[in-house]
């Protein structure tokens, strides 16, 4: 399992959260995911053999926000 903690910008509420968490726990290989609004981050727990941080990003973009490292 691999740790990252992505800066996430455009969130503004818990819903902004709740999305960011809730798109992100579906995708395969995600096993834990925490939304900070306060900080504007996301720390996500996954398993790079079947999903690549790039596809993580790519699904945080998808929601309307933007990822960064």
């Amino acid at each position: 399992m691999k740790r990252e903690k992505i800066s996430i910008e455009g969130m503004s509420c818990g819903h902004c959260v709740m999305a960011i968490e809730n798109a992100l726990g579906k995708l395969p290989g995600i096993s834990d995911v925490r939304v900070d609004l306060k900080t504007n981050s996301a720390d996500v727990e996954f398993d790079d053999t079947a999903i690549s941080i790039n596809q993580i990003f790519d699904e945080i973009d998808n929601q309307g926000y933007n990822a960064r490292r």
